[in-house]
């Protein structure tokens, strides 16, 4: 009796402290979010963070612990940053190319009145700027263009001498040489990418596998949920390997709206990626999300979203993709705009920091309160998401509002310390632990 009495109560237990678990995680996150009912409207939400960008010295703030520098300012519009082996810094200073389709109508007449409040209608300034080394004020001592006359870059990635660029429309070989600051070669086309005069999700992404045999590339949809016909979804809303010693590609996964950031976990070396999730269906859904990346697998795009939940707009419906659907990882919120993914495998940062992954929050526009607007740490253990997320970067946004800034890409320096792309600041922010 008293033993089935005591096994009872261990049981209550682990069901309470699951449930008190369960509890810490805000709306829409974590690996079983909690998904409220779609809510459809005739007009969606539209809630743009206006631009008033940094003034001064002021500058986002940190975890506690932490210490914040502007390692460079008056960029324009750096999207995303590759450290190379050497600790220089590359930094894609990119924005979206013309797409005269994508524009038309009424939706595309106000979706661009609000990428201009957003800071995102500029042009794009086509190229790839090195940052070299860190004075005592945490200012990089030396910056030059590294590449330039690039199409919309984005994804930087070297293996062994080869530098590869994923423009808009192709991936881009360069030669490479330490301690090079700039290359003036022509670069060698090696893969095309979907792109064209719709081209709705501009930005791709690349990495390459550990061994550098393989690279993986991003291609987003080509709108919110299939509205143009699947027709104008040809090999996008997946990730693409490209085989180097071969030229050959095929599709790796796909049904993901809109993957950016890709990185290797560091225990088990398997790839994950940050997707961007669908929008009007409510200020509570659909969550971007982290998840691994399976080869062969199906996330559900546009037919369903996070697992088997079916989303009704596009037609005709697929039972028979719903039902392939996988479920990814782990829930970043909704409308979150979650675009840098960096592992952090350095040193440098307190324990509590180490083995999990650093997101880059570009921000909401289909949501009455903002969401995203900060960098978040997701905490790993044993290979796999292990807790709540915690705030790392924040403050860029004012209390009445206003955009400072937007954070995107992330990475690691040399030293240990996270990088952080804001690309409507116009900053690399440099986050370190504050001097004892």
């Amino acid at each position: 009796m008293r033993t089935a009495i005591l096994s009872t109560l261990a049981g209550l237990a682990v069901v309470a402290a699951g449930a008190a678990l369960a509890q810490t995680y805000p709306m829409g996150w974590g690996p079983n979010p909690v998904l409220p009912e779609p809510n459809k409207k005739l007009i969606p939400t539209m809630n743009v963070a206006p631009v008033v960008r940094w003034q001064g010295d002021d500058k986002p703030v940190p975890a506690s612990g932490f210490t914040v520098t502007a390692y460079a300012r008056d960029l324009d519009h750096p999207r995303w940053l590759y450290v190379l082996p050497n600790g220089d810094v590359l930094v894609a200073e990119s924005a979206a190319p013309p797409k005269p389709e994508d524009d038309k109508g009424i939706k595309g007449a106000i979706m661009k009145h609000q990428m201009k409040k957003a800071g995102a209608a500029t042009p794009s300034a086509n190229r790839i700027t090195l940052l070299r080394d860190i004075d005592e004020r945490g200012v990089a001592k030396t910056r030059g263009t590294f590449l330039k006359d690039l199409n919309s870059p984005f994804g930087i990635v070297l293996v062994d001498k080869d530098l590869y660029v994923a423009n808009t429309d192709a991936v881009v070989r360069f030669p490479y040489a330490e301690g090079a600051t700039s290359i003036s070669a022509a670069g060698i086309k090696v893969m095309d990418l979907p792109a064209g005069p719709l081209n709705h999700h501009w930005t791709k992404n690349i990495t390459a596998s550990p061994d550098g045999r393989f690279l993986y590339v991003t291609v987003g949809s080509n709108s919110n949920v299939a509205e143009h016909g699947m027709d104008k979804e040809q090999g996008r809303a997946a990730i693409w390997e490209y085989e180097r010693a071969s030229g050959k590609s095929r599709l790796f996964a796909t049904g993901l709206r809109n993957p950016n950031g890709m990185a290797w976990e560091p225990k088990t070396k398997v790839l994950w990626t940050v997707v961007n999730e669908r929008d009007e269906l409510g200020d509570d859904l659909v969550p971007d999300y982290l998840t691994s990346v399976k080869d062969g697998a199906f996330y559900g795009w546009p037919y369903s979203y996070f697992g088997q939940r079916v989303d009704t707009r596009p037609k005709p419906p697929r039972p028979d993709m719903v039902q392939k659907a996988v479920m990814p990882d782990y829930g970043l919120g909704s409308h979150t705009a979650s675009l840098g993914l960096a592992f952090y495998d350095a040193k440098l940062f307190p324990a509590t920091w180490q083995g999990g992954a650093f997101i880059g929050q570009h921000g909401s526009w289909n949501r009455k309160q903002f969401s995203g607007y900060k960098v978040v740490f997701v905490p790993f253990t044993e290979g796999r998401p292990s807790g709540p997320p915690v705030d790392f970067l924040s403050g860029f946004l004012t209390r009445d509002g206003k955009a400072k800034g937007r954070p995107v890409g992330v990475a690691v320096d040399k030293a240990g310390a996270l990088l952080v792309a804001d690309d409507v600041g116009n900053v690399v922010w440099r986050v370190a632990p504050a001097p004892r």
